[in-house]
Order: structure tokens, then sequence, then C-alpha cells
């Protein structure tokens, strides 16, 4: 059964309101209320001097599981939102394995699932190390990126992205934070992510509290339980009306999901739901035998949600 050893968060201390990014990112005086009065949404964090490396060494940094244990580490995986961030020889990815002194293990990338590409790595991690059959075998995942251009900034009407950071350390079986479902449903209609017009973009606009209410539920099902059941969900940070009307459709208490680090940090890609964990952690809002339940969404559009028992 796959398992969380570890996980780390970096968010950087530079804050950026909102307000002063809205000249960079074409956002109007209208968006800017929906998103400060509606949405939840203060400030991003950003590293302006940080390379995505910097970011995901940061991470790893604080990882105190990992140091002593790097030749146990088997496989490397960065889960990214966006396919391009470098130009080519340039690999962030490589350049961290060989700071990390993990140069012996497989390292790759996931991207197909947008911004929940970090469930996806995790569950992949999960399932190289059972093939594997070394019980001492470790993953390390890790997700987050830098907000480079106004285009990977900004999602029009929905959020603006930060550059937090994760770091997650992966095993197989463990007696904490064991996995007992992963569920993934993707919706090929809506590929064109930002790029949706028209009726399909009423469309998503329409389902998209559905279709993230319905994974939720099939995790849970999936894991043996009922929303009774769940402690607390650890969500991608998109704004806090989203997640209000899944409360809503769900009938689910909103104060069960921790949306603490949506005015500070913004959306951080795919690493929300591990930055949401530590926070959890260090704020005593998840005891031994919780049964929790991280959630995100991509663009193109996959709904993930993922069930663990702290």
């Amino acid at each position: 059964m796959t398992a969380l050893a570890a996980v780390s968060a970096f968010t950087p201390s530079t804050r950026a309101p909102i307000g002063d990014l809205a000249r960079w990112l074409g956002i109007d005086d209208r968006q800017l209320r929906v998103f400060r009065r509606f949405y939840g949404l203060g400030e991003v964090c950003l590293h302006p001097t940080g390379t995505l490396a910097d970011l995901m060494l940061a991470a790893a940094g604080k990882l105190d599981a990992l140091r002593g244990a790097e030749d146990r580490v088997r496989y490397v995986v960065q889960a990214r939102t966006i396919e391009a961030v470098e130009p080519y020889p340039v690999s962030a990815l490589r350049e961290v394995c060989d700071a990390l002194r993990l140069g012996h293990a497989t390292a790759f990338t996931v991207t197909q699932h947008g911004c929940a590409s970090g469930l996806l790595a995790v569950d992949l991690a999960g399932r190289l190390l059972a093939e594997d059959g070394d019980p001492d075998g470790l993953a390390l995942v890790f997700a987050g990126e830098k907000a480079f251009t106004p285009g990977v900034q900004l999602i029009p009407e929905t959020s603006v992205m930060g550059e937090g950071s994760a770091a997650v350390l992966v095993r197989h079986g463990g007696p904490s934070d064991r996995m007992l479902s992963y569920a993934t449903r993707t919706y090929g209609q809506f590929h064109s992510g930002l790029y949706l017009t028209g009726e399909l973009a009423d469309e998503f606009r329409l389902r998209y509290f559905e279709y993230l209410a319905e994974v939720i539920l099939a995790a849970l099902h999936e894991a043996g339980l009922g929303l009774p059941d769940l402690d607390l969900v650890l969500p991608h940070n998109v704004n806090r009306y989203s997640w209000a009307r899944v409360c809503r459709h769900l009938g689910f208490p909103e104060e069960r999901v921790l949306l603490a680090n949506v005015p500070s940090l913004g959306h951080c890609y795919s690493a929300d739901p591990f930055i949401n964990y530590t926070t959890a952690v260090e704020t005593g809002r998840l005891r031994p035998g919780d049964r929790y339940l991280m959630a995100s969404v991509g663009l193109g559009a996959t709904f993930s949600a993922m069930v663990f028992e702290h």
C-alpha cells in the first residue's frame, strides 16, 4: 500500500498583493473585486530571484527524512502543470538530482493531469515501488512551479498562481499516512483548458462542481468510507468560492476544508494539497487515525481525489 513517508513545503517569504499584479496580469477592476470579495484571494507567494530548481531544492532541504536515505531513493518524479518550462538542454530535475546526490535514481516528469499531476505522481511512485518489491525503497516527488509569464500566472475569472513548492517522500507500506484510495476522471472534451470558448466553456463552469464532488465521492467509496468518516479535506487553493460550492453540493461542512492558505499563498499549481498537509500537521488539524482527502483539478480537464489515513 502506498504511503507518505514525509512531506515538506517551501513557501517563499515574498508576498505580492494581487492588486499589485493586476496590470501585469491584465486583471480589470471588476475581476479584482471578485477575486478579493468573493474568491478570498489576497496575495500570492513569489520567489523573484529563484529558479525552478531553487524551489525544488528549498522544499527538499526541509525534508529531514531524506537525509541519510538518499541511497534508498529509486525514483524522482517531478509533477508539473506546465509542459515546457526551460530550454533544452537545461533540466531543473537533473540539476536537483545532482545536488541531492540522487544521480542513481530514475528521474522523470509527469504533466498529463495539469494541477492534479501531484496526486498522479504519488500514485505512480507507489505503484513503481510496489512492483520493485524492495521494502526499503523510496520515491521522491516534487510539486510546484515558477509563474514566469502572465499566461501561466492567471487563470481568468478563477485564480492567481503562487510559487510555493513541496517535496514528498513516498514508500510502499508503512504505519501512517497510508493511501486508502485514488480516484481520477478526465473529461477530454475540455482539453483546450484556458482556451475554452462558447458552449464548452459554459459547460465546464457549470459542471466543475459536480465533477469535483463526484470524484471525491468515488475516492471515498473506493476507500470504504462516507463523507461523515472524513476528518479533513486538503484542497487545491484555487479559491474559497469554488470549495464553498462543492461543500454545498456534497452537504459537507466547509470548516473541514483547509482553506487558510488561499488568501496568502495563491494557487501553487500541483503543490497545494501537500502545502496544506504541512499546515494541517503544524496546526494540529491532523491527528493519528484521522482520514483525510487531497483533491485537485487540472485544466484539460482532470479531477482527482486521494484518501489517506494519518
